[in-house]
């Protein structure tokens, strides 16, 4: 059982690692499409879990009508990741703890604050916890919540001393998680659904509207291999404010798809992930590469 579960890649992780979007707010609280491939309902067995994302991002902005303005970055985005399941259930779910630190890289053009590049430090992702039911025939169903702590190296309030943008928010994020996978003969199809309230940078006075990301993922085992294709979509669900007041051109929609290839070894797994931009409106855009690498440990 065990070794069906590692090759579908189904791990649970409540990762919400943030991607750069508007300059005004910076940085966005889900990494969109950054759990396409994982059977997102599904819990693994009792063990410590150790997952990499390597997220590779070359994106431009756009304006309300997806026109591109002029600004460019070149991202990579490292998540090192730690999953524990420790066997036991809470209301006839399973459970499971994750904690994750996201490190990104973020070359930046024709950006108002300033152009460079910089190293850091995002903020730390803390899944209190997972909850996962297994439903009769193939289906399942998880709910959770993620915190993101204030403490990321920079920020647009506290930007980097070398210049450039920074490394994260200086704001807590908080965001309730609903996930439904079918899961059965090698097939996984998954939708992982994250709610995020963000509350105000109290030094620049900003406050995120909320906003609805979806990582899809529609994937067939044979062996060790998988193969698919995931979605991942992100809706805010208003604008943004300063002191109250409505920030035009920040209501940020995009949309993305493209293939899934995965291997599964004896005692590791990999994964990569390609997403072409579709749509992007009041957001940065681009191709991205995932490459995830997962070890029981």
């Amino acid at each position: 059982m065990k070794k069906t579960v590692l090759t579908a890649g189904c791990l649970a992780t409540v990762l919400a690692s943030g991607a750069p979007a508007r300059a005004s707010e910076l940085w966005e609280p889900h990494l969109r499409g950054i759990n396409e491939g994982l059977a997102s309902a599904v819990l693994p067995p009792k063990g410590f879990y150790f997952l990499d994302y390597n997220y590779f991002w070359s994106v431009a902005a756009t304006n309300d009508v997806g026109q591109r303005t002029g600004i460019k970055l070149h991202t990579y985005v490292n998540v090192p990741a730690l999953i524990w399941a420790p066997g036991i259930k809470i209301f006839g779910a399973d459970y499971a703890f994750s904690i994750a630190q996201p490190f990104d890289n973020l070359s930046a053009w024709n950006v108002p604050s300033g152009n460079g590049e910089h190293w850091g430090a995002f903020n730390t992702q803390i899944g209190v916890g997972t909850l996962a039911w297994t439903l009769p025939h193939g289906l399942h169903i998880a709910t959770g919540l993620t915190i993101a702590a204030d403490d990321a190296t920079s920020t647009a309030a506290n930007p980097p001393k070398g210049g450039g943008l920074g490394s994260g928010n200086s704001f807590w994020d908080i965001q309730p998680r609903l996930a439904l996978t079918w899961f059965e003969n090698g097939w996984n199809i998954s939708a992982d659904i994250y709610y995020d309230h963000s509350l105000e940078d109290h030094k620049l006075h900003y406050q995120n509207a909320d906003e609805i990301s979806v990582d899809y993922t529609v994937t067939k085992t044979i062996g060790k291999w998988t193969l698919g294709l995931g979605a991942g979509q992100q809706n805010q669900l208003g604008e943004d404010t300063i002191k109250g007041v409505r920030q035009g051109g920040t209501m940020a929609k995009n949309f993305s798809i493209g293939p899934i290839l995965g291997i599964n070894f004896k005692y590791f797994g990999i994964m990569a992930i390609f997403n072409k931009e579709i749509v992007t409106n009041n957001d940065v855009g681009g191709d991205s590469l995932n490459i995830r690498f997962f070890v029981p440990l």
